[in-house]
């Protein structure tokens, strides 16, 4: 499955995923869901993703106006490629693991 971001000021960037079936990527149209429910509280605040995977839903929040994240995952190959997403998309500074 290719993730991408949706929207904000990362919009359309590309996320590198996990191999294998550990995780479950939250789709597209699940992701812009939860975010129309919460547009309005997302500005300013700071973000919990629990089983955080890929970082998908921790790193769309961060691009439509979150200050920050804290990421939360036990697998060690999940915060590998969250950590090369995190890097790539130069969001080190916003975001604890």
């Amino acid at each position: 499955m290719a993730l991408r971001i949706i929207a904000g000021e990362l919009k359309g960037r590309k996320l590198r995923s996990v191999r294998g079936t550990k995780t479950r990527p939250t789709a597209d149209r699940i992701r812009e869901a939860i975010f129309n429910i919460l547009a309005f509280q997302i500005q300013e605040s700071t973000v919990l993703d629990l089983f955080a995977g890929t970082g998908a839903l921790g790193i769309e929040v961060l691009s439509r106006g979150a200050d920050s994240v804290v990421f939360v995952d036990a697998d060690i190959d999940s915060i590998s490629v969250l950590q090369e997403n995190l890097k790539s998309l130069s969001l080190e500074s916003r975001t604890k693991i």
